[in-house]
């Protein structure tokens, strides 16, 4: 099964902008710094721009946050990347003939979504300046 990493990559993405204000950045050189494709990129920078994250001009490679990193949190950047999609996934492809198959869904549901209000509160309280800070103190 593979996972998504569009949450990181756009995290990536921001952080590059939040410390690289000045600096001209092309898809392409976000691309090199992910380890992916510009479209790719094109992508992720179009999902921030639409939830009003980022501001970019099409033709100009100058992207910019549209606020300060201390008022962008992550549960703002996850839901432009992923939308309504939860944390964790149910099995929906189950044996209907098991009884087990049948009700595990039902009786995994209600603790997955207790995670996913649980998750979203903690995401709330990190901005990208939280992230940007521990950078900091990783790359020190």
């Amino acid at each position: 099964m593979k996972y998504s990493t569009k949450l990181s990559d756009a995290i990536h993405i921001l952080v590059l902008i939040a410390i690289n204000p000045l600096e001209t950045m092309t898809s392409a050189a976000f691309a090199t710094s992910i380890q992916t494709n510009a479209g790719f990129v094109r992508q992720i920078m179009g999902l921030l721009k639409k939830a009003n994250i980022i501001e970019s001009v099409h033709g100009h490679a100058t992207p910019s946050l549209s606020r300060n990193p201390e008022e962008i949190t992550l549960l703002e950047i996850y839901k432009a990347i992923e939308g309504d999609k939860p944390l964790l996934h149910l099995d929906t492809h189950t044996n209907p003939e098991c009884g087990i198959g049948v009700n595990i869904q039902y009786a995994i549901q209600d603790f997955y979504n207790q995670i996913q209000t649980s998750a979203e509160k903690e995401m709330c309280g990190i901005t990208l300046k939280n992230i940007i800070d521990n950078f900091d103190k990783k790359s020190d």
